[in-house]
């Protein structure tokens, strides 16, 4: 079993940036892929990011290709997405997500996720 917490959300202004972190228990993490996900109000859940379970191979929506990266510390049993140059449209809850197998690559779909976090709000103002 995986626990997953987010922090790290926030209130940016358009162009700002924030830095969201997972931070997962259990000792296999280093083991699973993890990917990040969002679901604004009203709109079904969306695949932002993805990473491996050694970090070499990601993969990201195009809409936020260029502006967030992924990125993990096995050692600290963290994911982070950092988020860059961000606008309205990026405001949602933010979901990381750990898929038991090794993400060669990292999946894209919700559904080969295994365990799930509660969420982290981001708000972009305009």
């Amino acid at each position: 079993q995986v626990q997953l917490v987010e922090s790290g959300g926030g209130l940016v202004q358009t162009g700002g940036s924030l830095r969201l972190s997972c931070a997962a228990s259990g000792r296999t993490f280093s083991m699973y892929a993890m990917g990040w996900f969002c679901q604004a109000p009203g709109k079904e859940r969306e695949f932002v990011a993805a990473i491996s379970w050694n970090g070499i191979s990601t993969t990201y929506a195009d809409s936020v290709k260029g502006r967030f990266t992924i990125s993990r510390d096995n050692a600290k049993n963290t994911v982070y997405l950092q988020m860059n140059s961000l606008v309205p449209d990026d405001a949602a809850v933010y979901y990381c997500a750990a898929d038991r197998n090794f993400g060669i690559p990292p999946s894209r779909r919700g559904g080969d996720y295994d365990y799930w976090g509660q969420g982290t709000q981001v708000t972009v103002s305009s």
